[in-house]
């Protein structure tokens, strides 16, 4: 696609996104434009595919309300992968042989890798786990900010509250693994100088006690916690900050802020409990949000997911933006649209605006957001829901 059509269409999406309120609703008797979706609807990550599915249908009305996809209502078809990557290869072999211009899944790391290097032609994949980093110019889009931007934003907040010693506890997964990259990475940027990591260490996913690793960690005196953790290995580290005493700040990965897992270890939640999250969950505060077009449409998403009697949290905002760019660029480019102008359409998609912010494609290739799309967030056992605690970036708002 040429540099005069690339453009032409980012400010077709950008119109798009301002008029969206005035398009017409579909009608129901029309025949549906399809997109299948590989969930995790059973096994291990079922809680995160259930709530995914939920935000989707959510999602799907929203759009038919603007119009669905060339005047056709908009329809996922959900197939589960059951958690397995064998099952998800399994599932796309399946839909590559309909050659549809879109997939939208999985909603796990390792599925989305598992499915990437059959999209070697299409369809474009939007993974909506922020966990993978697809090579630029491929099929596979991936949803939210990376775990490199989460925990720049964190280190951060942390310094600038004077938390500058800080002791790391990852697991050795492929996430681990990229947290480890991540935070080897922040420390040297110039405004983190001051930060110190006087404890790094690993458990795996599997291991039902941290009681040593805990001790060394608390031995360096550390001054904040990060624990880059996800399902049963974060509540096994929580149990023991629990057992230990420990009432520092401790800052989670991402993936455990959702309702379902606040609600499941309640009971033994550090008391200082912080996430790093894109910027959705500001609701359209002023004091956090400049952008009025992104304000509504986080708005918006407070007011359609309250509505069905959702609550929104980590896993609804990845399902949310990724297909609305889908949706939008499907309609900018026309009826019929392929996978190959479907991806270059994303391609050189800027100043689409969602919850997550504004979209730029050609600065954060794959993914849209980064950094710039960044807030802290601490959890309010009161309110049982989170608080935003920091700007854009990281730096905190006014104590």
């Amino acid at each position: 696609m040429g540099e005069k059509m690339r453009s032409g269409l980012a400010g077709g999406l950008v119109l798009l996104a301002a008029l969206a309120s005035l398009a017409p609703t579909v009608g129901a008797a029309d025949e549906a434009y399809e997109i299948n979706a590989i969930l995790p609807l059973t096994g291990g990550g079922a809680f995160l595919g259930q709530s995914v599915r939920a935000t989707m249908n959510v999602t799907e009305a929203a759009l038919n309300a603007r119009g669905g996809v060339h005047g056709k209502p908009l329809r996922f078809v959900y197939r589960d992968d059951q958690s397995t990557p064998q099952i998800a290869v399994q599932l796309t072999n399946e839909i590559v042989a309909g050659k549809p211009a879109a997939l939208i899944g999985s909603s796990l790391s390792a599925m989305c890798n598992a499915m990437a290097p059959l999209l070697k032609a299409g369809p474009v994949q939007y993974c909506l786990s922020p966990g993978i980093h697809p090579a630029e110019g491929s099929f596979t889009y991936t949803a939210s900010v990376s775990a490199r931007d989460y925990i720049e934003a964190l280190l951060r907040y942390f310094s600038k509250r004077g938390w500058k010693r800080v002791a790391v506890l990852t697991t050795i997964d492929s996430s681990g693994q990229d947290a480890d990259k991540a935070i080897a990475e922040a420390v040297g940027l110039p405004d983190l100088g001051q930060v110190e990591i006087v404890a790094q260490t690993h458990m795996s996913p599997s291991d039902i006690s941290v009681s040593a690793q805990l001790e060394n960690m608390r031995a360096a005196q550390p001054e904040a916690y990060i624990v880059w953790a996800t399902g049963a290995a974060v509540a096994t580290v929580f149990r023991g900050l629990a057992q230990a005493g420990v009432d520092a700040p401790v800052a989670a990965s991402t993936s455990t802020m959702t309702i379902a897992q606040m609600t499941q270890y309640e009971s033994f939640l550090p008391k200082q409990l912080y996430f790093a999250t894109p910027e959705w969950l500001a609701g359209g505060d002023s004091a956090v949000i400049d952008d009025p077009v992104v304000a509504e449409r986080q708005r918006e998403y407070f007011r359609a997911m309250g509505a069905a009697g959702l609550k929104p949290d980590a896993a609804s905002e990845t399902a949310w933006d990724p297909l609305f760019v889908i949706a939008a660029a499907l309609n900018a480019i026309g009826p019929g649209a392929n996978a190959g102008q479907l991806r270059a359409g994303m391609a050189g998609l800027k100043g689409f605006r969602g919850i997550d912010g504004a979209y730029d494609f050609t600065r954060a290739p794959q993914r849209g957001i980064g950094i710039s799309n960044t807030i802290v967030a601490s959890w309010d056992s009161s309110l049982k829901n989170w608080r935003v605690v920091s700007r854009i970036g990281g730096a905190p708002l006014a104590q």
